[in-house]
C-alpha cells in the first residue's frame, strides 16, 4: 500500500510541474501582461520598463520562471491590484476559502445523498416509473446551466417566496463570532445556533444550484454499475443460496459498483470551483468562485495565480485520495 501512495504522490508531483509551466506561459501571454494590470492607463514606456526591471520580466524566460517557482513554493504570489487592492493573494484566498469548501461540502452531500439510493433503487426497477423519472431528471441536471437553474432559484423561493436568503453567507445585522470563519461550524463551537442556521438557510440555494451536475453524473455512474453488477454470476449465486437481501445488497452489489462511482466522485469534487464561479457569482457568495471571476474580468494576476495554483493543488490531492481509496476497496489497484 505505501508503495502505491508513493507512486502516486510522485505522479502529483510532476502533474503540478506541469501546471505551474501552463500556468506561468499563460499568465504572460495575456494582454498588457502583470505591468499593464498594475500600472493601468498611468502606464508610460519609462514606468512600464521600470516595472518589468523590478518584477524581473526583463529576464530570460527560465530565470523568471525559476522565480515564479521559487515564490509560489513560498506561498508569495504577489498583492491584489483589483479584487482586494493592496491584499496579499495568499492571504485573500485564505479568507475565501472557507466560503467556498463550506458550500462546496454541503452541495456534494446534496449530491450524493440524493444520487447514489436514487441510481440504486432505479437501477433495481429497471424499466419502471422511478427509473424513468430519474433518468429524465438527471438529463435536466446536465442540460440546464448552472447558472440558469441558480438565477431560477433564486426568483422563485427568493425573491417571490421569500422562503430563503436572495445573497450572501449570513445576515449582515447578525452579530455573529468568528472562530474558524466556517460559518456554519462557527455557530456550533459558539452555541449561537440562530448564527448557523441563518448560515445554512444562505447555503441551501447556492448548494442545490452547484449540486446539480455532480447529482446528475453520480446518478447515472450509479445507475448504470448497480445494472452491471445486478447481473453478474456471483449476485444470482448469492440470491439462490437464499442470503437477505441486505447481505446481497451491501457485501456484493453495493461495494462492487461503488468502484467507479468513488472516482466520479472524486472527479466531482475536484470540479466544484467550476461551477461555483457561476453560483457564487449569482448569489453575491463571497468565496473563491466570485474571486476567480473578478480576477479574471479586472485582470488582477497574482489572484489569478495563486487561485489557478491552488485549485490545482486540491484537484490534484482530491484524487490522490479517491486513488487511495479505491486501492482500499478494491485490493487489486495496488498491484497495477
Amino acid at each position: 500500500m505505501l508503495r502505491f501512495i508513493v507512486r502516486r504522490l510522485l505522479q502529483a508531483v510532476l502533474v503540478m510541474f506541469i501546471v505551474s509551466v501552463l500556468l506561468f506561459a499563460w499568465l504572460r501571454s495575456l494582454p498588457g501582461g502583470p505591468v499593464d494590470s498594475l500600472l493601468g492607463e498611468r502606464a508610460t514606456p519609462a514606468t512600464r520598463a521600470a516595472l518589468s526591471k523590478t518584477l524581473g520580466l526583463d529576464q530570460p524566460l527560465p530565470v523568471q520562471y525559476w522565480h515564479f517557482l521559487s515564490n509560489a513554493v513560498h506561498g508569495n504570489f504577489g498583492t491584489s491590484t483589483q479584487v482586494q487592492s493592496g491584499t496579499d493573494a495568499m492571504e485573500l484566498f485564505l479568507q475565501r476559502l472557507p466560503a467556498t469548501v463550506e458550500l462546496s461540502f454541503f452541495a456534494i452531500i446534496i449530491a450524493l445523498v440524493t444520487a447514489i439510493p436514487l441510481g440504486y433503487f432505479a437501477a433495481k426497477r429497471h424499466g419502471g416509473l422511478l427509473d424513468t423519472g430519474s433518468v429524465v431528471l438527471s438529463l435536466v441536471g446536465v442540460a440546464v446551466p448552472v447558472f440558469f437553474l441558480a438565477f431560477v432559484l433564486k426568483y422563485i423561493f427568493a425573491i417571490e417566496l421569500h422562503w430563503l436568503p436572495v445573497a450572501g453567507r449570513q445576515s449582515p445585522d447578525l452579530d455573529a463570532t468568528r472562530v474558524t470563519n466556517f460559518y456554519v461550524l462557527d455557530g456550533l463551537l459558539t452555541r449561537e445556533y440562530d448564527a448557523s442556521w441563518d448560515a445554512i438557510k444562505h447555503l441551501v440555494l447556492p448548494a442545490i444550484a452547484l449540486a446539480s451536475i455532480p447529482f446528475a453524473v453520480i446518478f447515472r455512474i450509479t445507475r448504470a454499475s448497480v445494472l452491471e453488477v445486478l447481473n453478474e454470476d456471483y449476485v444470482r449465486t448469492a440470491e439462490s443460496k437464499g442470503l437477505s437481501a441486505r447481505i446481497i445488497r451491501g457485501r456484493h452489489v453495493l461495494r462492487n459498483a461503488l468502484l467507479p462511482v468513488v472516482t466520479t466522485i472524486g472527479l466531482q469534487v475536484g470540479g466544484l470551483l467550476t461551477g461555483a464561479v457561476l453560483t457564487e457569482t449569482v448569489f453575491a457568495y463571497p468565496g473563491l468562485g466570485d474571486a476567480l471571476a473578478q480576477a479574471f474580468s479586472q485582470r488582477d494576476y497574482s489572484v489569478l495565480q495563486v487561485l489557478i495554483t491552488m485549485a490545482a493543488i486540491g484537484y490534484v490531492l482530491v484524487n490522490l485520495l479517491v486513488d487511495v481509496a479505491y486501492a482500499i476497496i478494491d485490493p487489486r489497484i495496488r498491484t497495477r
